[in-house]
């Protein structure tokens, strides 16, 4: 199962392009929040696939 890490940025409204983050893989989610939000968390979330 492939899966991305999702990060809410609850201080930015619905919509607004920095509301939400989302990251390819843990490891890149985790050098995000270094830069710009150490305090902050993603949570892992499955990428739905259709199957032919």
């Amino acid at each position: 199962m492939k899966t991305v890490w999702i990060y809410v940025d609850t201080g930015k409204p619905v919509g607004d392009p920095e509301h939400l983050k989302v990251f390819a893989d843990e490891d890149a989610a985790e050098a995000w929040f270094k830069v710009n939000d150490p305090e902050g968390v993603a949570f892992e979330y499955p990428i739905t696939e259709l199957m032919a």
